[in-house]
């Protein structure tokens, strides 16, 4: 093993934790004056009977996710191999 100071986790270094990204809140911001502007055009697409079906089901698919939030998802697995998760990898402290 090298000794470099380059790279690698180091304590103290990076932005803190709860530390809003100044790149992305600029870009939320901006985005964020058009979003009445985004749900017009949605509904707009919505009640155009002339659109894709996919279309005015992927409109309003948007819409009442931002609406009412996504729904949950939820996993399941065969009685006969049921859904496992391994975490183990994440907690492995040997590498």
């Amino acid at each position: 093993m090298s000794s470099s100071k380059r790279g690698g986790k180091r304590p103290g270094a990076g932005r803190p934790k709860g530390t809003p990204n100044k790149a992305t809140s600029a870009v939320k911001e901006a985005a964020q004056e058009y979003t009445e502007e985004a749900l017009m055009a949605l509904v707009e697409i919505v009640r155009d009977k002339d659109a894709p079906a996919a279309a005015r089901v992927s409109a309003a698919n948007s819409i009442l996710d931002r609406g009412h939030g996504k729904p949950t998802q939820t996993i399941a697995g065969d009685r006969s191999s049921p859904v496992t998760i391994d975490f183990g990898s994440l907690f492995n402290t040997d590498g």
